[in-house]
């Protein structure tokens, strides 16, 4: 018995729930409550003066009726002017409005002709409500005072003999007031507790939706939604960006952004073959490779479409390359290095002695131009292996160039009539790796003297600026050379290919892997009155590098 009183204490004890969150909850029932007492005080005047209600409305007590229904109806608007002004307290107004509703009714039942009015029923539904807006220990307090004045009503009357007085009916009314009182706080309880932890899972999924979103619009990858329609129903920023920074948003179809995206995505619903082609949003922008993934089932659902920059996984797969051949190189300086030394160290022992004739001199001369063409391999290799991640710095395209030129003058043999440096707009920033970049410049500036044909006619233009298309730093080195033909022009690139005899081929090979490390695409454009033009084009992203 104890432990079913402490329950019931418990029960009655004010919910553990957010304060602001309890307080407009009661708000909310407290202007339906009051809807309800409205419509209550405006129904029993009318229907009692009128006399189109029930005919026992004030049929003990007409003036009283009049008078009670008048005052009550007053009361109830004033309340509503207190719930628009928002004050008293909430707690308060609603303990005002359930004990005016008590006693009004009491007093109408009373005018009525009693228990058998039935009015008395409009107590428990006040109680009821009072129940609802405030805790259980109120509530029963309420369920109290209404039981008074129902029994009070009752031997009021029967001292007074205006009715028969009905003790028991007026007992299971009051035990029905506390039933109600108890049922409907427990009932109220379970359903704000529902509630704050339906309105606590709506915080955690509205939290969820925004690291969600914050993931997507973050990541390196751009993400893209696609519905069965074709329309964009979300795209990230990386996506936007990759995609060329398209003047369609979320709602247009995907072919107002990518074209050639669009027609990748139908072909790969009529085949569903995951090995899409890379492809250009735009001309001169980065090649992705997509990677599309249905969302519902056939072709019903949508689809989540991936773009990749392959450049990212070129420059993944660069540092794999050279984290190996760093210890290939490792091995090789050991066994290599040393048997070369022996030799040249013998071939110029062997081209001081006195009694050389003119074949033996050709002969060592062949053995000491090859043993440092071996040398120069391994030297480059080497010095391949040994890269490191950029380490960036942002500084002018111009300046930069001038101080280049005047080092290959000064230094690498170049005519100083040879360059020609031409960068619009002068105030163009880059950012790369100043040393490797230099490194690369270098290359291809050799590249260009050692196949001319005539050095002292060899030209190289430097031409600089912003590729429109993408408003991206980009440098183009062009020489007057004789151009590289078409099936050679595919194969400059490749380690350790070479159409000069003196050639290691491994230059524009070492340029192109420094390109990739300093994010920087090099790309080879036959000149269209002969000579060669490598283009330079420095990702914008570059600037978002984190250094290593």
């Amino acid at each position: 018995m104890q432990g079913w009183f402490e329950s019931l204490l418990d029960t009655l004890q004010p919910d553990p729930v957010d304060a602001d969150a309890k307080n407009l909850q009661t708000w909310n029932a407290l202007r339906l409550f009051l809807l309800y007492r409205l419509t209550l005080s405006l129904s029993l005047p009318f229907f009692f003066f009128t006399g189109t209600g029930p005919g026992f409305l004030g049929q003990f007590a007409p003036e009283l009726f009049a008078f009670v229904a008048t005052i009550y109806l007053g009361l109830v608007l004033a309340s509503g002017i207190f719930w628009y002004w928002r004050s008293p307290e909430v707690e308060q107004q609603a303990h005002m409005m359930i004990f005016i509703d008590i006693l009004a009714i009491a007093l109408l039942m009373h005018a009525s002709g009693g228990l058998e009015s039935g009015l008395g029923m409009l107590i428990a539904i006040s109680i009821t409500g009072g129940a609802v807006m405030t805790g259980g220990r109120a509530a029963l307090l309420f369920a109290s005072l209404a039981s008074l004045l129902v029994i009070a009503e009752q031997i009021y009357a029967e001292l007074t003999g205006s009715f028969p007085a009905l003790f028991t009916q007026a007992g299971f009314l009051g035990a029905v007031f506390f039933a109600l009182a108890l049922l409907t706080h427990v009932l109220s309880k379970r359903a704000r507790e529902s509630e704050e932890l339906a309105h606590h899972r709506a915080h955690d999924l509205e939290n969820m939706a925004r690291l969600n979103d914050y993931v997507i619009q973050h990541m390196q990858t751009g993400v893209l939604v696609i519905d069965d329609q074709g329309k964009i129903l979300l795209m990230n920023e990386p996506a936007w960006r990759l995609l060329g920074m398209p003047d369609a948003q979320p709602g247009n179809r995907l072919g107002a952004a990518s074209p050639e995206l669009a027609e990748m995505l139908v072909e790969w619903k009529r085949t569903r073959r995951c090995d899409c082609p890379p492809f250009r949003a735009i001309p001169r922008g980065k090649e992705l490779r997509p990677r599309f993934n249905a969302l519902g089932r056939g072709n019903l659902g949508g689809v989540l479409v991936f773009l990749e920059d392959t450049s990212r996984v070129l420059l993944e797969a660069q540092h794999l390359k050279l984290a190996s051949l760093g210890r290939l190189t490792a091995s090789i300086a050991h066994e290599i290095r040393n048997p070369l030394g022996a030799i040249s160290h013998a071939n110029q022992l062997f081209s001081e002695s006195p009694n050389l004739d003119k074949a033996d001199q050709r002969l060592i001369e062949i053995i000491k131009v090859n043993s440092g063409r071996v040398n120069q391999v391994i030297e480059n290799v080497l010095q391949l292996s040994r890269h490191k991640p950029g380490e960036w710095a942002k500084f002018n395209l111009h300046s930069w160039f001038e101080e280049i030129i005047a080092e290959l003058v000064r230094n690498q043999g170049f005519g100083s009539d040879i360059f020609s440096l031409q960068i619009e707009p002068q105030e163009t920033q880059i950012q790369a790796d100043p040393e490797q970049l230099r490194q690369i410049v270098t290359n291809l500036c050799n590249n260009a003297l050692q196949h001319s044909q005539e050095r002292v006619a060899l030209k190289v233009t430097i031409v600089g600026g912003r590729v429109p298309e993408l408003d991206t730093p980009f440098v183009d080195i062009i020489d007057n050379g004789p151009g590289i033909p078409p099936d050679v022009a595919k194969q400059i690139f490749e380690p350790f290919y070479t159409t000069h005899n003196s050639g290691t081929g491994l230059g524009l090979y070492i340029a192109r892997e420094l390109s990739e490390n300093n994010q920087i695409r090099l790309e080879y454009i036959p000149g269209p009155t002969g000579g060669s033009c490598f283009r330079l084009i420095f990702d914008n992203s570059a600037e978002e590098v984190t250094q290593a």
